[in-house]
């Protein structure tokens, strides 16, 4: 069986999250369709140093050359609503949103669907997949945490960018790792980033 997922990239802090999510989810030779917003680009650049290129083509090339990619990755902009992921017929029954903005959390939590991400993640939750938001943002006010438990009642998984420290983290990338392990099991996918509690 063909491994896939949908990942969208949105402009809340926390890129090395979906940086390090999109190289394991690579190196496990998943395909991805990968979905990355215009804020999410200027986070990328703040938050890592990295310049992304706004080309599709060009960023591809740059995702496979910088994380030594050998699963399939398509990327698709913003518009493009010829997409697989568009569409119930052609859509990964998965979709990740890492980190996830309040802004779309919003906007899929009300079913907007004025891009490419928000229509991605509406066509999963109709057809009843597996949609794992990752809301990276504190303190919440009611609004947040209102449409997160619209979304929750609606199918989704609601799993906050809240490391632990029972793995006694020694770097950042521990926490991050901690993070990604979590993404990963909610997904469905294998993962041997974090041992099991106990283990």
């Amino acid at each position: 069986m063909i491994k896939e997922v949908t990942l969208a990239i949105t402009g809340a802090s926390g890129a090395p999250y979906a940086h390090r999510l999109l190289q394991v989810l690579l190196d496990q030779q998943v395909h991805v369709h990968l979905l990355v917003s215009k804020a999410a680009m200027m986070v990328a650049a703040v938050e890592q140093g990295e310049a992304w290129p706004t080309n599709h083509a060009k960023l591809a090339d740059y995702i496979r050359q910088n994380l030594s990619a050998k699963g399939k990755l398509d990327i698709y902009g913003r518009d493009d609503w010829m997409s697989p992921v568009a569409s119930g017929s052609g859509a990964p029954s998965t979709m990740i949103v890492c980190p996830c903005s309040s802004g779309s959390l919003a906007s899929i939590a009300t079913g907007q669907c004025d891009n490419l991400i928000e229509r991605a993640a509406d066509v999963v939750l109709k057809e009843s997949g597996r949609l794992i938001l990752v809301p990276r943002e504190t303190p919440l006010h009611e609004i947040h945490l209102e449409n997160m438990l619209k979304l929750k009642r609606a199918g989704a998984v609601i799993l906050p960018a809240s490391p632990g420290f029972y793995h006694q983290p020694k770097r950042v990338e521990d926490l991050v790792d901690f993070i990604v392990a979590r993404i990963l099991k909610s997904a469905g996918f294998e993962q041997t980033l974090l041992p099991g509690w106990g283990r």
